[in-house]
Order: structure tokens, then C-alpha cells, then sequence
């Protein structure tokens, strides 16, 4: 007798199934956006099925994938759909990853040139049961892109490579034009957003992915609204200069399900226009902190702001 064991009615987050409901707050109208329709939408969602690819944008149910699909702007998610990480704010399924795809190195190639991307960025899952946390995968990933495509510039959002000796210089050495790792909160909540984490250890590789390619830029991004104060973003705006970080992203929390971490409250435009402000008075290349700041928003664009703001600081 053969079973068949149906998984399409498995939860995308088991671990939080029993947790109590946090109500999910009205957004306010600073914070609202179109739902995605156009054509060229439909251009670049039929080039993702078609490689066979997952993207963050549609996993992490980020707010800005009509107006990014729409410019064919897509952040492919490498390794699979699913996390060994169970992050409080995170919205991409958790459980036990399937084996790597030895394909999908090919497969991101053939889409970033069929899509004709000047720039592109490329994230992942967290891959805890991988021996190097999938560094390897990134590595290849790069390469892959620089055969098919050797005018694209290529940024990176990596995992943490927690306990992963040797990991971030596997991935430095295949030479990304940006290396972005988020530290997503301050060190006071690591403990309840991103459990899995450690916020020094992130800090660390950040630090050690500028000393391995100093001429290249590193980025890192925050959410607030998780009740975080003013005075503690200052301290990791400080943390990240420290460790040579050139570009900081800042945006608002928005939660993907009454199971997810709540809402402490909605931070204005003009309290992000002033945390913009500061940041680049403490010394940052580039800023982008606005209430739909994601870490790929607009990257293409703004990896070429910060080229020329490090232009005209050599200049």
C-alpha cells in the first residue's frame, strides 16, 4: 500500500501555532500601497516560475514587490523556500530545508540575463543544517552571474554564518560588489525577534567582510516599530560605523500574521527623515530610511549613489 502524505495544508510556521494572537494594526496612510497588476509585473513573475526560482519579495510578503516587479527588480531567494531559523518578524516558511539545488546557480544566471538586470541582489534562507551555512552556494551563485552577465553588479544579503568557520571568506573571495548582512534590531530585543541570532557575531562578520574587500561596500539594515528607542538605533548606528559599514537602510515593521511579533507603533516620515539625517552625520556613504525601506528597495539605484559619494570623498 503506498501513503501519500499531503503537505500543502502544513503550516509556514509551525513553532508559532500555539503562541497567542497579537492583533495586527490598521496601516496608516503613509504606509499603504497598490496591489500589483501591471504587465511588466506579470513579465518578471513569469521569468522567476520559469527558472525555477524563489524571491524574497513574494516570501517575506514585502510591501513593495508591485512597484519593484514592475522594473523587473527582483531579489531572488537562493536555497530553497524554507528557514531553520524561527525569527519573530520574518514571514518565510521554517522547518527542515530540502537538499541544495545544484541547478539553481544556472537558474539565477539565466534569469538576471533574461530579465537584463544592471544590478542585482541575491538572499537566502538560513541554512543552520549546512555544514558551511551555504556559503559555497553563494559563491557559486556570484560566479555564475559574472559568466552570464559580466556588466550586472551583484549584491549579497547573507545569513549570519553562525559558528560557520571559514564561511564569509568563501563568499568574499568570489568577489560581490556589496555585502549586506541585517542586523535587523537592537542587541535588547535580539532575544525575542531574532532568537537564532547573536548581535555581536553579526556585527563581527559585517567587520570582517569589509577587512576581506576593503575596496568593496557593506550594508546593513534595521526595522522599527518593535520597541526599540531612539537612543538605542543611535548606539547601532555607532556599531555599524565602527565596523566600516558604508550603507544603512531603516524602514518600518509591518506584521505578517496575528502569530508574528506585534506592532509597538508606526514611526512617521519625519521621524525617518530625521534617523536619515543623523546617519549621515555619523559618517554612512548612503542612507535609505523611509517607512517601505527594504534592503533591496531601490538598490540599483542607490549602490550607484554610494559609488559616487565615495567618488567625491577620494576626489
Amino acid at each position: 500500500m503506498t501513503v501519500v502524505i499531503d503537505r500543502t495544508n502544513q503550516p509556514r510556521h509551525p513553532e508559532k501555532a500555539h503562541r497567542p494572537d497579537n492583533p495586527v494594526q490598521r496601516k496608516p496612510e503613509w504606509i499603504r500601497v497598490k496591489a500589483p497588476v501591471s504587465r511588466e509585473y506579470a513579465k518578471t513573475r513569469d521569468v522567476v516560475r520559469a527558472h525555477n526560482l524563489h524571491t524574497v519579495c513574494e516570501e517575506a510578503a514585502c510591501p513593495n514587490i508591485g512597484e519593484c516587479w514592475t522594473k523587473a527588480h527582483a531579489t531572488m531567494m537562493i536555497m530553497g523556500d524554507t528557514c531553520t531559523r524561527a525569527c519573530a518578524f520574518c514571514n518565510v516558511k521554517t522547518g527542515l530545508p530540502a537538499t541544495l539545488d545544484a541547478a539553481e546557480p544556472g537558474n539565477v544566471a539565466g534569469a538576471v540575463k533574461k530579465l537584463g538586470l544592471k544590478h542585482v541582489v541575491i538572499t537566502s534562507v538560513d541554512r543552520d543544517d549546512l555544514p558551511d551555512g551555504g556559503a559555497q552556494h553563494f559563491a557559486n551563485v556570484i560566479r555564475a552571474i559574472r559568466a552570464g552577465s559580466p556588466g550586472t553588479t551583484i549584491e549579497i544579503l547573507t545569513p549570519d554564518f553562525l559558528r560557520k568557520d571559514g564561511a564569509i571568506e568563501v563568499v568574499m573571495n568570489a568577489r560581490p560588489d556589496v555585502f549586506n548582512h541585517n542586523l535587523e534590531t537592537v542587541p535588547r530585543l535580539y532575544l525575542s525577534i531574532r532568537p537564532g541570532a547573536r548581535y555581536f557575531a553579526s556585527l563581527r562578520l559585517l567587520q570582517k567582510a569589509k577587512e576581506l574587500m576593503p575596496s568593496g561596500f557593506t550594508k546593513s539594515g534595521l526595522m522599527v516599530g518593535l520597541g526599540e528607542s531612539r537612543e538605542e538605533i543611535m548606539q547601532v548606528m555607532d556599531d555599524l560605523r565602527a565596523a566600516g559599514v558604508d550603507f544603512l537602510t531603516i524602514g518600518q515593521y509591518l506584521q505578517p500574521t496575528r502569530k508574528h511579533a506585534a506592532i509597538d507603533r508606526f514611526w512617521t516620515p519625519d521621524e525617518f527623515k530625521a534617523l536619515e539625517t543623523t546617519a549621515r552625520a555619523k559618517g554612512f556613504l548612503m542612507v535609505s530610511a523611509t517607512p517601505l525601506t527594504r534592503s533591496s528597495y531601490h538598490a540599483d539605484s542607490d549602490f550607484a549613489q554610494m559609488k559616487a559619494a565615495r567618488l567625491a570623498q577620494t576626489t
